[in-house]
């Protein structure tokens, strides 16, 4: 399954590398990246694909990423590529 995980908030050390280290350990491999910081404001947008036998749901990784998030003061949203076209298809 396609995913799109969107960070935004401020910019710090270690938020690539907690948003990557939480979806490695769900097996979830992350195919491209863009990011841009402005005026120390960070913001990035991932695609990612999580295997079809993932121990772990949607729902699950979506909790999981804004919990991490909220730690940071980011906020993290990932949403099924599907749905995420449909929302920014305007």
């Amino acid at each position: 399954m396609k995913l799109v995980v969107t960070i935004v908030g401020r910019d710090q050390v270690g938020i690539v590398a907690m948003v990557s280290g939480v979806l490695a350990e769900q097996r979830v491999n992350i195919v491209n990246v863009n990011q841009n910081i402005m005026d120390s404001f960070f913001n990035m947008v991932m695609i990612a694909e999580m295997p079809d036998d993932s121990d772990i749901r949607l729902k699950e990784l979506q909790a999981l990423l804004r919990e991490k998030g909220a730690a940071y003061g980011l906020e993290i949203k990932l949403q099924h590529q599907e749905i995420f076209q449909v929302m920014h298809s305007v």
